[in-house]
């Protein structure tokens, strides 16, 4: 059982494969794409223990030329020395321009691994292999790939689109609960921004989404896949409308950098995000009461949190300042007037926003 979907970036169309058993048909499908030659499996120790046997099988029997490196297991590990790491082993491995690095992981690892394919001999071929369901239906897809620096997530980056994605379901089995959850923020989000069927399955289908049901995730990773490609599509270096698809991340984003990455997984301070991005639509006049009470159901539904307690507003206010969409100094917020829909603002007063923080707990 695989869809196969095409995702366009400019001049630029890959193919992402969604669906059971692909890490085991991995080489036959990157053949069958095209792809050939040496490979650079980067991983982490836990999804290496799980999978990357399977995964250097499968490309060894294909007749690939395959290496591998392991980082250590952490979003405080997407930084420059691991990178360096990565482009030592690709030194060490001898990859040339039509080589591969291969991202086996969740988003750290497509992430950092998308970078030093953007960047190692210009850029070398890159496929994405998302272990995670959240890397499986955000970071994987769109061609965003970045380390993050002390002062901010994700401030060293670079657009460089994947020539694959291979999103096998049969490895989100082996998440434990909070990683599960994490990747349904993301989910959620798609829904509360821009596909209202998929915010009205997962509320009726909450419990076979939580069972981890394959028809469920099949259905809400492809809405998810398919909104997200959409969007890509219209904007690949975010001028515009792609800026949509950061909702509940300017906050989110703030959250986990004050913080120090150790305490919120992503899909965690996304969804106190988006909480906070409905009260702030509502404190602006762009919505009604109702989005707030809809986005903190939908939310509770997958026992995702929604509040900031002992924080400082004022630090997360000031970390705010260093989001990527920041414009003019003004931080540039993604809010929403209904379900379904989303709207980028540069002109919320940042008492509104203190006003809201604090209401959600922060100090």
């Amino acid at each position: 059982m695989f869809k196969r979907m095409e995702i366009k970036a400019e001049t630029d169309t890959y193919p992402l494969y969604l669906g059971s058993g692909l890490l085991a048909r991995a080489g036959a499908i990157l053949r069958e794409v095209g792809l050939a030659g040496k490979v650079l499996v980067v991983t982490n120790p836990t999804v290496g223990a799980l999978y990357l046997g399977v995964m250097v099988k499968a490309l060894a029997a294909a007749g690939f030329d395959v290496q591998t490196v392991t980082i250590p297991d952490g979003e405080v590990y997407k930084c420059l020395d691991q990178l360096t790491r990565v482009y030592d082993a690709a030194a060490a491995g001898c990859l040339e321009r039509d080589s591969m690095i291969l991202a086996l992981g969740g988003g750290v690892i497509g992430d950092l691994a998308g970078f030093a394919a953007a960047t190692y001999l210009r850029g070398v071929r890159l496929v994405q292999v998302p272990t995670s369901l959240l890397a499986q239906v955000d970071s994987s897809i769109g061609g965003k790939v970045a380390v993050n620096h002390r002062e901010g997530k994700n401030l060293v980056g670079s657009f460089y689109q994947p020539s694959v994605v291979l999103s096998d379901l049969d490895a989100l089995t082996t998440l434990n609960e909070r990683e599960f959850k994490t990747g349904l923020a993301e989910i959620i989000k798609v829904g509360l921004i821009g596909d209202s069927t998929l915010d009205a399955f997962l509320r009726e289908h909450s419990a076979a989404v939580r069972r981890r049901a394959p028809e469920a995730l099949m259905e809400i990773i492809a809405r998810a896949c398919a909104f997200k490609a959409q969007v890509v599509t219209e904007d690949v270096r975010e001028r515009g409308r792609r800026a949509i698809l950061n909702y509940g991340h300017t906050i989110g984003h703030a959250l986990e950098a004050v913080t120090g990455y150790t305490v919120y997984r992503h899909g965690e301070a996304v969804a106190i995000g988006m909480a906070a991005a409905a009260a702030i639509s509502v404190a602006q006049g762009l919505a009604t009461p109702e989005l707030s009470r809809a986005t903190l159901e939908v939310l509770a539904l997958y026992d995702l949190p929604a509040t900031i307690p002992g924080i400082p507003a004022e630090q997360l206010l000031a970390r705010m300042a260093w989001d990527k969409k920041v414009k003019d100094g003004r931080p540039r917020l993604v809010l929403s007037p209904r379900i379904g829909e989303a709207v980028v603002k540069d002109d919320v007063p940042p008492e509104v926003i203190l006003a809201v923080l604090r209401r959600m707990g922060a100090v």
